[in-house]
């Protein structure tokens, strides 16, 4: 039997097993897929141990090691060096850790859900953590035009643009902002919190879409999707697509099959 895990610190709510085991249902695949709180100084150990099992596929990992995962790597592709943290590793044959990211690819998919058109949109990120240098690489790559950073520390987000090394890609204040957006994507952990991102009403009220990377738990909406949606905002969505569809690009990575993914954010949406 293929074997799967998340890493994390804490991982008990993570919802990587049900994904999964829905996908390799869907594709007629037998895995086991566990959860692995890894002790936080010992990280590294707790990769070795589980891919020195001749089972072992791959397997995500989640915050605080996705930084640690980049590290340990011998091969990274385009989107994890621009993010440099990782969220998915695998072996080659040669038996060298691979490592992705797939939180973008996983962004763009869920957008591309929506009814969206990426190319040629205008898009404005707000925050300039990790969550938002994930995204950049795979917007850019789905032809966004413009790709506006917003963060109240300025320099945070002019170090993504410079790492990004493109001209489609700007780092703004607030007295820079366009009057209209596409696209306002919150990679901040406020709505955790419950609180907003920095950003002017006008720019919520004239978007698209408020897509918020924080996924809704109980309610149905996070606290950045009701103000967008009371200003005016066309469109309001949470994170749970952009998780089921980061998985199914993992997934695909580690068996060479794409899970349908409607279903599985249907069946996660109602639980």
């Amino acid at each position: 039997m293929k074997k799967f895990a998340v890493f994390g610190n804490p991982i008990a709510q993570s919802l990587s097993p049900t994904i999964h085991q829905m996908f390799a249902k869907s594709c007629g695949e037998l895995i086991q897929y566990d959860k692995i709180e890894a002790p936080l100084d010992a990280f590294e150990d707790s990769i070795n141990h589980f891919f020195a099992d001749e089972n072992t596929v791959g397997c995500n990992v989640t915050v605080p090691f996705k930084e640690r995962a980049f590290a340990m790597a011998q091969h990274k592709d385009a989107a994890v060096c621009l993010a440099k943290a990782a969220n998915t590793l695998m072996l080659n044959p040669q038996g060298e850790l691979c490592a992705y990211n797939t939180d973008g690819i996983g962004l763009v998919a869920d957008l591309n859900n929506s009814g969206l058109t990426l190319a040629g949109a205008k898009v404005l990120l707000l925050g300039a953590g990790g969550a938002a240098r994930g995204v950049v690489h795979p917007l850019l790559s789905a032809g966004v035009t413009t790709l506006h950073i917003l963060n109240r520390t300025v320099e945070k987000a002019q170090a993504i643009v410079n790492d990004a090394n493109n001209q489609h890609v700007t780092a703004v204040s607030q007295q820079a902002l366009l009057a209209q957006y596409d696209v306002v994507i919150n990679s901040t952990s406020a709505s955790l919190s419950g609180t907003l991102p920095a950003v002017p009403d006008a720019i919520l009220a004239n978007c698209q879409l408020a897509y918020d990377m924080v996924y809704a738990k109980d309610s149905g909406s996070t606290v950045f999707m009701t103000h967008a949606a009371k200003l005016g905002a066309v469109q309001q969505l949470d994170g749970l697509g952009m998780l089921v569809e980061q998985a199914a690009a993992a997934f695909a990575i580690w068996t060479g099959k794409q899970p349908a993914t409607a279903e599985v954010i249907e069946y996660l949406r109602n639980r």
